[in-house]
């Protein structure tokens, strides 16, 4: 996820970076803003034969001035480095396009979604919810994943109020992070165990989330998506990492009981009680290993009782046979 640290003055009919600030003659940028659902081409005229020099893609800004029949003039991919779109201005942003240099133009007057669009709200999140929907497909379009995210976050900026902003803004930065996460899970460091010799995901968006709507699921989400900060990477056959995820994965379902994700945590508490089991039995701790099934089973059971219709309680009821049978829940389990 890379981004271009720029800003717009416009002088005339160029462009010209000044003072980390994007100002222009003549336009209220906060009336202007809008985006696009498409691709659209940038030209220096309204003549679709006239020399292109731009593309605005689906999410970026465009900052419209100017109306000519079925074009329209505008400032594109004002976002662009812009420190109002994100909270940390030297935290990259993905996607194919971070090198676009913002730009004025023409791009014809279709699929131009701003605050003023009726139904706006609904549309924006629509497409965003099409393109992230591609985006799980084989063969996905090429940053698909980037437009819904960016997308989304429109919906927010543009309809603060609407009954669809917070959904809008948890599947945004969730879309963030998972796709933070899939990149650094590249990374050699991934391995490491210790989750501090690691880089660190940008928790901005999340956290934004959190502040936005507390005591909602959606802030409850985003929760359970920092937690990955935490984790260790790779175990290497050792029950610390288990145990201490174990701690983080219990403590959220304790303070989030009735997130959409507290089920889950709780599996996944049980789930690492069942492999710290098989790890101190390697080590011969035999100690060790009894005292974990025994939380192991517990936990189990608690997931039963809290969430008795969740596929998870399920899953932890077979978690906790196996322990209860001997057989290793990490590792070979053949005999």
């Amino acid at each position: 996820m890379r981004v271009v640290t720029a800003v717009l003055l416009v002088c005339g009919a160029g462009v010209e970076w000044a003072g980390g600030q994007q100002q222009a003659q003549g336009y209220d940028k906060s009336a202007a803003r809008a985006t696009v659902l498409h691709d659209a081409n940038v030209y220096v005229a309204a003549d679709a034969d006239s020399q292109k020099v731009s593309l605005v893609t689906p999410g970026h800004e465009v900052v419209i001035v100017e109306r000519n029949g079925p074009w329209v003039k505008v400032f594109a991919n004002t976002d662009v480095g812009d420190d109002a779109n994100e909270d940390n201005k030297n935290t990259p942003e993905f996607g194919e396009d971070a090198n676009v240099t913002p730009a004025s133009g023409w791009i014809r007057d279709k699929g131009i979604v701003g605050g003023s669009t009726a139904g706006g709200d609904a549309i924006l999140y629509g497409a965003a919810a099409n393109f992230e929907d591609e985006a799980t497909h084989p063969n996905a379009p090429k940053g698909a994943a980037g437009s819904a995210h960016l997308l989304y976050k429109r919906v927010v900026e543009y309809f603060p109020n609407s009954d669809l902003a917070g959904a809008a803004a948890w599947r945004a930065a969730d879309i963030r992070w998972q796709l933070d996460k899939l990149d650094a899970s590249t990374l050699p460091s991934a391995k490491e165990q210790e989750a501090y010799l690691r880089p660190q995901l940008y928790e901005g968006e999340l956290k934004k989330v959190m502040k936005r709507y507390p005591g909602s699921g959606y802030a409850a989400m985003a929760a359970y998506d920092l937690l990955d900060n935490k984790l260790c990477g790779d175990w290497q056959g050792l029950p610390k990492c288990p145990e201490m995820e174990t701690g983080l994965y219990q403590k959220y379902a304790q303070q989030y009981q009735d997130s959409p994700k507290a089920a889950e945590a709780l599996y996944n508490a049980v789930y690492r009680q069942g492999v710290a089991v098989t790890m101190y039995m390697v080590q011969e701790d035999r100690k060790r290993s009894d005292e974990a099934a025994k939380r192991t089973l517990a936990l189990a059971e608690d997931l039963k009782t809290r969430y008795p219709k969740s596929d998870y309680a399920a899953r932890g009821a077979s978690i906790a046979f196996r322990v209860s049978q001997g057989i290793p829940v990490y590792g070979s389990d053949r005999d």
